[in-house]
């Protein structure tokens, strides 16, 4: 309500902004007024200069607002309405450090910048934006009275209660976002009377009920996120006849029924969806014909849940469609024709459904697919040699199907073995499944002539020096076996062999090799001197030194945690086979005979990253003493070409884990990336969920929580994913970048991604990154600002926002390309 001032039928209010100018109009009065009685000049003066105090006084509260703010003020003051429902909605909000402590005043300066969070037009809040602050409590019905209000913003705060029915009633809402609280109860169907909503997220909470189809009603509605509730029933079918949607998410959560086939309409062009995501529901019934007419589609995921049937050939359709996930579903019957039509996909997951039929032969097609995943389905036939002329693979898996015949030479130069196990037909992957092939049968009852008679005596001639090589060599082995034997196994003089060999100790335990470079006995490994590196939620790690020198980093698993001795055998030996150059090779294991488990790793004399950015007191469960420790001296500078390095490798480990072993970390910090003599990055503590008992791992993720690397989603699901894995990547490239500990970040009230956005938005880039960086910051600026804003990508709150660990690597590798690609060798 502006303060305005007559005199004489004068309009004062436009000289308000500019003091000056009142003074000017004053002195013209009285140059005009020349005439007017002494008497009259001081009567008028008398009455004036009341409301020319109250008018300066108001002035100057403004001006001294305007200068403390820096920024521009229509100078109206709030109305009463919202000034009331402002208290009403501090009343009910727990704010434990104090961060609305500004809404302290009669409500004058509500408008002018110094109530946190709040905006306004003419006197009325246009914009409540009061995220990650920790409030808890609940939100006010009295959310309904501001009915000039755009733009609603709680995000990442621990607020519950329900979500009040009178946000429903704001006629000029456009976005609300109350991601990542505690609000429960049901979703207000009287959002859908909001005529100018655009987006409405309110994933990751504990939201139950079922969807309102009143939602649609909202005509400009084009982002609407409800992942991660606890929603039921079916999806409405009015969703799939919106104009107005862009981006649909409504994975985890409980929604059952079929999937509605009527998406698109008519099949005009009015249908503008690009990102739909349904997996990880209970969906049933088969795949949508009607997704063909979706023909802006990005991206499609609807796994983890029960459809059956087969894939629609109209799918094909899709051109622009870049991701397609199917996998953990009943789907059967063949890949259908137009498959080799989605000329932009870069992932196409169809693992563990009853796919039946061969490789289509024209899938080369696919020029830009960078995954293909067709695990645990039964397939049949050969792989087409055509897989391996796709340019852009980096991630291939057909494990566990009923492929036969030889596999393509491109891709057993690309993948692992893993890639192909569980196709007994299938040979040429690795040593052991070699393809042989039939010779020529000779002519029965004619004479050899001279040439065949020369090849064969030529040919046994052959046969004959390879094998007498072999006994050579074999005598060779055993000289230097028998020799190293002598010093390594004492009295009992045993040889040891490489691979997967047993070896039986005095005590009755049993030690089993996965090949390396380092070979022992039981007894050697028992005898050895050993100095703790550190313990965790697992067990203890040591460094065993053995008598001829080697080292070895030996983990001790707690008895009480491990699983029975068959089945943890039956996972250690599948740990044992993995092979990556960024990942820590397990090269034995031990079972004693009173049930102690030890596992044996190569040793890192780097330490890992966290000690090596850090120093030996950052958090890390791997710490070393101070006399091993081979960390850089604070005066010795890590340059960015090496931090990216270590990103990098750190990524190629995780994506291996992901895609070719189908595995999920867990629990992945900087203090388990151990650093080689070259400072390569090698991931270690992977698989180990896989050992223990289900209570050992939940107090993992408890501990990765504690030490900043967790993903908020686990506070509630408990259930690690790919997506929770790429969130703890984000924060070691965020360490990377900025030099600090999370867990340092953590004892000071907020996590390191939220910290870093929190100084992004407030001072800006440059003061986020580590000095060590900045110094170069002229060169390397652009590389350090599209790492940043990749971290960031990856440590969104949301999962289904977070990029796959394929995008993590491919961006990195463009951010800053390598000359050469890394050492596959291990």
């Amino acid at each position: 309500m502006l303060v305005v001032m007559k005199y004489q039928d004068q309009d004062f209010s436009s000289f308000y902004p500019h003091p000056s100018r009142f003074f000017m109009f004053l002195s013209q009065e009285g140059a005009d007024r020349h005439n007017i009685s002494d008497i009259k000049k001081a009567k008028w003066k008398t009455r004036l200069f009341p409301f020319v105090q109250i008018f300066f006084f108001f002035q100057l509260i403004i001006s001294r607002t305007q200068l403390v703010l820096g920024q521009d003020w229509d100078g109206i003051i709030i109305t009463q309405a919202d000034y009331q429902s402002l208290q009403a909605l501090k009343h009910e909000f727990v704010d434990p450090k104090g961060y609305l402590k500004s809404w302290n005043d009669t409500g004058f300066g509500a408008c002018s910048g110094s109530w946190v969070g709040i905006k306004c037009a003419q006197g009325q809040v246009i914009v409540i934006k009061i995220p990650l602050k920790g409030l808890s409590g609940r939100l006010s019905e009295k959310i309904g009275q501001f009915q000039a209000l755009r733009k609603l913003s709680l995000h990442d705060n621990e607020i519950g209660g329900s979500i009040p029915t009178s946000v429903g009633f704001l006629p000029n809402l456009r976005g609300v976002q109350l991601y990542n609280n505690r609000f429960s109860g049901s979703i207000p169907s009287s959002l859908g009377l909001c005529p100018l909503l655009q987006t409405l997220e309110l994933s990751n909470n504990s939201l139950s009920g079922t969807i309102p189809t009143s939602l649609i009603n909202s005509t400009k509605l084009y982002r609407l996120n409800l992942g991660y509730n606890s929603l039921s029933g079916e999806i409405p079918q009015s969703f799939t006849q919106s104009t107005s949607l862009i981006f649909l998410d409504l994975h985890y959560n409980n929604l059952s029924g079929s999937i509605p086939d009527s998406w698109g309409g008519n099949g005009n062009n009015l249908f503008h969806l690009q990102s739909l995501n349904l997996d990880h529901n209970s969906l049933s019934g088969g795949i949508p014909v009607s997704f063909g007419k979706l023909s802006e589609l990005l991206e499609l995921s609807i796994s983890h849940n029960h459809i059956i049937g087969v894939i629609p050939n109209d799918i094909g359709r899709l051109t622009r469609l870049r991701f397609l996930d199917f996998s953990y579903n009943a789907i059967n019957g063949s890949l259908p024709k137009s498959l080799s039509s989605l000329s932009s996909l870069v992932l196409l997951n169809l693992e563990s459904n009853k796919l039946d039929s061969q490789i289509p032969l024209d899938i080369n097609k696919l020029q830009k697919l960078s995954v293909l995943n067709l695990r645990n389905n039964q397939l049949t036939g050969e792989i087409p040699t055509s897989v391996g002329d796709l340019p852009n693979l980096s991630s291939f898996n057909v494990s566990y199907n009923n492929l036969s015949g030889p596999v393509p030479a491109q891709l057993t130069q690309k993948f692992n073995s893993s890639a192909f196990l569980g196709n007994p037909q299938l040979c040429g992957h690795n040593a052991s499944t070699p393809c042989h092939i039939t010779p020529s049968p000779v002519t029965r009852g004619g004479k050899l002539s001279v040439k065949d008679i020369i090849l064969i005596v030529v040919g046994v001639l052959i046969i004959i020096l390879f094998l007498l090589c072999c006994i050579l060599l074999c005598c060779l082995i055993k000289k230097r076996a028998a020799a190293k034997g002598a010093k390594t196994t004492g009295v009992k003089g045993v040889p040891l062999t490489a691979g997967e060999v047993e070896a039986a100790g005095e005590n009755g335990g049993k030690l089993v090799h996965f090949g390396g470079p380092v070979m022992f006995s039981a007894d050697d490994l028992l005898c050895a001197t050993a100095d703790i590196l550190g313990k965790s939620t697992y067990g203890t790690v040591y460094k065993a030194t053995l008598e001829d020198g080697n080292q070895v980093a030996v983990r001790r698993l707690r008895e009480k945690i491990t699983k029975g001795p068959r089945e943890f055998e039956r996972e250690v030996n599948v740990l044992g086979k993995m092979r990556h150059p960024n990942l820590l090779a397990l090269r034995a294991y031990y079972l004693g005979a009173k049930g102690e488990k030890l596992l044996v790793f190569d040793f890192m004399p780097k330490g890992s990253l966290a000690t090596f950015l850090h120093g030996p007191h950052g958090l890390e469960p791997w710490k070393q003493p101070l006399a091993e420790m081979q960390a850089r001296s604070p005066d010795t500078p890590i340059d960015w070409p090496m931090r990216m390095r270590i990103a990098k490798g750190t990524t190629r480990g995780l994506l291996y884990l992901h895609t070719n072993a189908n595995m999920i970390h867990g629990n992945l910090t900087s203090s388990n990336v151990l650093l080689d003599e070259n400072s390569n990055a090698k991931i270690a503590d992977y698989g180990l969920s896989r050992l223990v008992t289900a209570t050992a791992n939940a107090n993992v993720i408890a501990t990765a929580g504690a030490l900043g690397y967790r993903a908020p989603e686990l506070t509630k699901l408990k259930k690690v994913t790919v997506k929770t894995d790429v969130y703890s990547l984000g924060v070691i490239i965020l360490e990377v970048l900025t030099g600090k500990s999370p867990g340092e970040a953590i004892l000071n009230g907020v996590d390191l991604p939220r910290k870093v956005a929190s100084i992004v938005k407030e001072e800006g880039t440059s003061e986020v990154f580590d000095l060590e960086l900045v110094r170069d910051a002229s060169i390397i600026g652009d590389e350090l600002l599209n790492t940043l804003k990749l971290a960031l990508h990856c440590v969104d709150p949301s999962p289904s926002a977070r990029p796959e660990t394929q995008q993590v690597l491919q961006q990195l590798e463009e951010i800053r390309p390598e000359a050469a690609a890394p050492s596959a060798s291990d």
